[in-house]
């Protein structure tokens, strides 16, 4: 997801910096951002190394200094999060912005662990960044009004559209998308029809662009197993895990990462 949202900045004529754990995932994101502007530019046309000359790539969180709004991409924990958003936090200049790239995590309370709150909300992309149209801002009772009206242009600005949302278990998208994803694998436990005849009945009947399995498996099933379980604890047994699921990441089968998931990869 990082790799994507920097693509989306740079694509947009941003400057960035992008900062990752340890030199090894520097070296990963750097070939992902260079091999997906480089795929970019051959349909948009753009100048690939005027591009790619304004990232910069480090593991030192001082090199957040110098940017206007950091978009925080780690794994979605809770307390990971909060651990790395304080720490750009100790780096930031006084009116800079902080965002977080979670798809269900409260964005109230991780605002609550911040030095400054008003200066944080919510910027939820979608995977994969380059080709999704669509970015949710989540506010929470803290963002400042100033805050609220700027990630909005941001998102306008990167040629996606922003849907404003009021912090909330899963937010709008992922509560409804878990949903239907999880109607989906309890039809497939139960047998009803085949995996690939539930995704064709919403690709071909409802006009979704991807099928909810399909999506699980680009998503992550261990992804989508956590933030199920998140909005079961908060939501309530509407949103329990199916056994199949919880079956599938026991044996890793992830979807595409992983090769495997309710489709197979592997060829």
């Amino acid at each position: 997801m990082g790799a994507g949202i920097a693509h989306a900045f740079l694509v947009a004529g941003a400057n960035v910096v992008l900062v990752e754990r340890d030199d090894d995932s520097v070296e990963s994101a750097r070939g992902r951002v260079h091999a997906s502007v480089t795929k970019a530019s051959e349909k948009f046309g753009f100048d690939v190394a005027e591009a790619l000359a304004r990232i910069e790539f480090s593991t030192d969180y001082a090199s957040f200094g110098v940017v206007d709004l950091v978009v925080e991409a780690v794994p979605e924990d809770f307390g990971l999060k909060v651990s790395a958003l304080t720490r750009v936090e100790q780096n930031l200049s006084a009116l800079a912005w902080l965002t977080t790239n979670t798809s269900s995590l409260s964005i109230t309370q991780i605002a609550e662990e911040l030095k400054y709150p008003e200066q944080f909300c919510g910027l939820h992309f979608f995977n994969p960044v380059p080709l999704s149209s669509l970015v949710e801002v989540v506010l929470a009772p803290q963002t400042s009004a100033e805050l609220a009206a700027l990630a909005s242009t941001w998102v306008r600005g990167l040629g996606k559209t922003p849907i404003v949302v009021n912090d909330a278990p899963g937010f709008a998208s992922s509560r409804l998308g878990v949903a239907i994803a999880l109607e989906a694998m309890r039809m497939l436990e139960e047998g009803v029809a085949s995996a690939e005849d539930i995704d064709n009945a919403m690709v071909l009947g409802y006009r979704h662009a991807t099928g909810p399995l399909k999506t699980t498996d680009l998503v992550g099933l261990d992804v989508r197993l956590h933030i199920a379980e998140y909005l079961e604890e908060h939501l309530g047994e509407r949103f329990a895990p199916p056994q199949i699921l919880r079956d599938m990441v026991a044996r890793g089968e992830l979807g595409r990462k992983s090769g495997k998931g309710f489709f197979d990869y592997s060829r």
